[in-house]
């Protein structure tokens, strides 16, 4: 996310690695890792972009047949970077699909069409990917977290695991890929964007959202007995069977529904730009994360 006005001169961010990301096979499936622990694996650009090298590397693959996405370190992934050293929210990138360069335009049409490409598109671009996709998640799956885990056909999470989209505090109605409303009840989801809580993968679990629960130290084991399992069955069966429910999400509404938030998403970051000069109404990760912890009964 940008919290800027209008067009700034290219940043410099600080990077603690060259390599965000790693990929490792281990037989058909491919394992895609954010490899950012000191920061919970926050996505900045440079993630986000070698992630989608990585999708690509496995698609082209074709002794690919699935695809787990995990996090390393204690947290799946505590969301978008909007505060580390690494935030490069104004560094050109080299773009993979049909919109602009953000940082040459003024000010709301600046994160409006970064976020086009690096949040809405590249999730709907992973969405499609042809072979099954497992987000294996550990602690947090927050915000930006999310996005990343329900563009994955399965979703199998640690006992410990929790999930959480707090931007109602920010003014801002969820996070880019809107997809709360298909993954929960509606009124279920209305409180878990109104009020930002934590939900325990239990209660996850109990609404669908996710497939399986393991402990812990046996997810990792358990998460590559289903991926190995799904490697066994037919490429194109996989392939159909998933164009199959995704065509019925969209009979359903799905892409017009979130073509019609990521509008609101982005007025409310114009707004919060008119009132506080700052497109996230003033809070960054440390503050977030802040009010997070005191939300959970943690501070």
């Amino acid at each position: 996310m940008s919290d800027e006005l209008a067009p700034r001169q290219p940043q410099s961010p600080v990077y603690e690695t060259d390599t965000p990301v790693r990929y490792e096979t281990d037989g058909a499936v491919a394992w895609i890792t954010m490899d950012r622990p000191q920061f919970n694996n926050a996505q900045n650009s440079q993630m986000t972009y070698a992630l989608d090298a990585a999708f690509a590397r496995a698609t082209d693959d074709d002794a690919i047949k699935v695809i787990v996405l995990a996090g390393e370190g204690k947290h799946f992934s505590a969301g978008h970077d909007i505060g580390t050293p690494g935030r490069d929210h104004l560094v050109p990138f080299d773009r993979k699909l049909m919109f602009g360069d953000h940082t040459t335009r003024p000010g709301a049409e600046l994160l409006y069409t970064r976020e086009h490409e690096v949040y809405l598109g590249m999730c709907r671009r992973w969405r499609d990917i042809p072979k099954p996709t497992i987000a294996m998640v550990q602690g947090a799956c927050i915000a930006g977290g999310l996005m990343l885990a329900w563009v994955c056909d399965l979703i199998v999470a640690s006992e410990d695991a929790f999930f959480q989209d707090p931007v109602n505090r920010m003014g801002i109605p969820g996070v880019e890929y809107f997809a709360h409303g298909f993954e929960l009840p509606p009124r279920v989801a209305k409180e878990f964007l109104l009020l930002g809580e934590r939900m325990p993968a239990a209660r996850a679990y109990q609404f669908g959202m996710v497939n399986r629960l393991f402990p812990r130290e046996t997810l990792r084991e358990e998460t590559a007995g289903i991926a190995h399992e799904l490697a066994q069955r037919p490429r194109l069966g996989n392939w159909l069977t998933k164009q199959a429910f995704n065509h019925v999400e969209d009979l359903r509404g799905k892409r017009t529904a979130m073509d019609a938030v990521f509008h609101m998403h982005h007025f409310a970051h114009a707004q919060n730009d008119l009132v506080s000069g700052n497109s996230l109404g003033g809070l960054d990760g440390k503050a977030m994360a802040a009010a997070n912890k005191k939300a959970a009964g943690k501070a």
